[in-house]
C-alpha cells in the first residue's frame, strides 16, 4: 500500500547542512516537536499552516517536502483500505430522516 513520506530531512541538508530542526521551528515560529516528528518520518498528519510555513521558508512546492511511497511493510490493498475507511461511524443507520419532515 502506498504511504505518504516526509522529505524534510532531505530538503533541510540541502538547503544549509548546518540547520537544525531547533533553529527551524523558531525560524518558521512553530512546535519544535511537530517539526522533529516531520523530519524523523513520524509524523501522521501534516498540518496544512506547517507545510505552508516550511514550503516558503525552503522556496519549495509541497510535492518537494512529502512523497509517495510503497510500504513494503502493508500488505492490504487499496479497496481493502478504503472499506475500511468508509465504513459506518454509527450516524448512518439507513434510514432516510427526511421522510420524519
Amino acid at each position: 500500500m502506498a504511504v505518504i513520506r516526509s522529505k524534510l530531512k532531505d530538503v533541510m541538508e540541502n538547503h544549509d547542512p548546518k540547520l537544525s530542526i531547533r533553529k527551524l521551528a523558531k525560524d518558521v515560529n512553530y512546535h519544535f516537536d511537530s517539526i522533529r516528528r516531520m523530519y524523523k518520518d513520524e509524523m501522521i498528519q501534516y498540518p496544512r499552516d506547517l507545510l505552508l510555513k516550511l514550503c516558503l521558508y525552503f522556496n519549495v512546492q509541497p510535492g518537494q517536502l512529502i512523497r509517495i511511497d510503497e510500504d513494503e511493510h502493508n500488505d492490504r490493498t487499496i479497496d481493502e483500505c478504503e472499506s475500511i475507511d468508509h465504513k459506518e461511524d454509527g450516524n448512518d443507520n439507513g434510514t432516510d430522516t427526511t421522510e420524519n419532515l
